[in-house]
Order: structure tokens, then sequence, then C-alpha cells
């Protein structure tokens, strides 16, 4: 209380002097409509600059949650994609059977972890053996094909990315049906070559370049890349070409792991093959 009154008493004039400028501005703005009117304006528009700045803030505190909802809601709508479908034939009998089965189901999950920068790039996610995931399942970025599981513990996994040295793709062109693989050879982490297209083929710039689906990993028509530049080789039925890959890995951090229910009979069936 004594600080308060050696307070008053040190800036009383000042404190007086506020007042009485309070006391007069407001029959100002009381006793004159225009002086009121203005003053309103000035207020309304500071107290919405001051709300619009509170909602950005807010906004900004709320990514992560509107990102993993996001992220959810992109699962969901993958998931009910008719292509992760298949349809078994049954022509051999009277009557079709027309119930579908899945084959295809999207994980979302989040990277806590990546390299680009070396000859062997792995990434690591937020997700693993308790929730679905499994070695050598296929990892796919919001734009294109990322990589594969190589390793999982109970809530995360490792994953090798398409920037390693020992990656190989099964693609084929969109445009023609061609089929040939991608590799990465280390230039850049935008860029991968694409191989086994043959000669007779004639390749454009900006060809899209898609998953072929002869793979457990990745279904059918999944982005990996576009044509920047075509080199033949020499004495080769075959030609090359440097592709724009579709996942930029220096922003990866929302991906999909891609669990294909069929792959253990698939793989079971193919181990059979008589060896030559």
């Amino acid at each position: 209380m004594r600080n308060l009154i050696l307070f008053i008493r040190r800036y009383f004039n000042l404190l007086l002097f506020i007042t009485i400028e309070l006391v007069c501005l407001n029959q100002v703005f009381t006793q004159n409509p225009f002086q009121q009117t203005v003053f309103l304006q000035f207020s309304e528009e500071w107290m919405g600059n001051l709300y619009q700045r509170y909602h950005r803030i807010m906004s900004y505190f709320h990514l992560k949650e509107v990102n993993d909802s996001l992220l959810a809601e992109n699962a969901r709508l993958r998931n009910a994609l008719r292509n992760n479908f298949t349809r078994p034939d049954t022509s051999q009998i009277v009557v079709r059977d027309t119930a579908q089965h899945r084959q295809y189901l999207y994980l979302p999950a989040e990277v806590v972890n990546n390299s680009i920068i070396h000859a062997s790039n792995y990434f690591t996610i937020h997700r693993g053996r308790l929730e679905g995931v499994e070695p050598h399942m296929g990892v796919i970025s919001p734009n294109g094909v990322a990589g594969v599981v190589v390793q999982v513990s109970n809530h995360y996994a490792l994953v090798m990315s398409l920037l390693h040295k020992e990656s190989r793709i099964s693609v084929r062109l969109k445009r023609t049906g061609d089929i040939g693989y991608v590799y990465w050879d280390g230039h850049n982490s935008y860029t991968a070559i694409l191989a086994d297209i043959p000669r007779s083929v004639n390749l454009y710039r900006n060809d899209t370049v898609v998953t072929s689906g002869f793979s457990i990993m990745f279904p059918p028509g999944l982005p990996v890349g576009f044509v920047e530049k075509i080199a033949h080789q020499p004495a080769s039925n075959f030609q090359i070409a440097r592709i724009r890959l579709a996942t930029n890995f220096s922003r990866l951090r929302y991906v999909y792991v891609i669990k294909n229910f069929d792959a253990a009979e698939q793989t079971q069936i193919e181990s059979n093959i008589p060896k030559p």
C-alpha cells in the first residue's frame, strides 16, 4: 500500500493529465456523431487486425493437428480407390461371383528421420510392427514412390529410400506400356535413371513413368518420375533416360505404407518356379 501511495505521489501530474484527456475524449466521441463514427471505424479495424493476427498464430500451432487429419483423410480416400481391389476371374462357372477382394491398404505414417546425401539413403517412419508395418512393404509419398521397408520395430520402421544404390523399381511407360526399371545413380536427390527401355520405343520429354505392378510392393500406376533426358546405348537394343523423380525427398514429411494382402500367396507360388 505504501508503494502504491508513493507511485501516485510521484506520477500524480501525469496521471491527472491522462485522466483529464480520457474524460475529454469521452465527451468528444459521445457528443459528436462524426467523431464517434470515426472512432468506431478505427476501433473495429484495429480489433479486426488483432483478431486476424491471433487467428494466424493459433492456426500455426494447430498445423500438426491439421496435417494429421489430412493424412488420415487421404489414406481413407486412397483405400477407397477401385484399383486397390481385385475381382477374381470366375468365368468357368455359370453363376459369377461379383464380390471384390481388397488387395491393397494404405497406412499413413510420419517421417521422423531422413537422409539424401549418402550413396545409401534411408528414412525412418513412426509406425511399426504393432501398427501393421512389415518388411518388404512399399512406401509412397503423396506424389509418388519413396522406398521399401527393410526393418521394423514395435513402433518404428526403417525404409530404404529410392535414393539408394541398391534400389530397383519395376516400372512402365504410362503412354506406351513398355517395361523397364528405375535405379538411382547418386547424381542428385531429384533425378534417377530409367533403364531397359527398347530402342524401338520413342521416348519423349515429360513422358510419365509409373510402377508396373510386377512386384508385391507397389500396385500398378503409381507415379515414379518424368523423362528429362534420353540417351541411346551403343551396341545395345535398349536405351536409358534420366527422369525427374515425382517425390521431393528433401521435403519428405508424411508417407503411406502399402500393405498387399496377397503378397504372401504370390511369394509362395513364385517360390515354386522351377529353376533352369
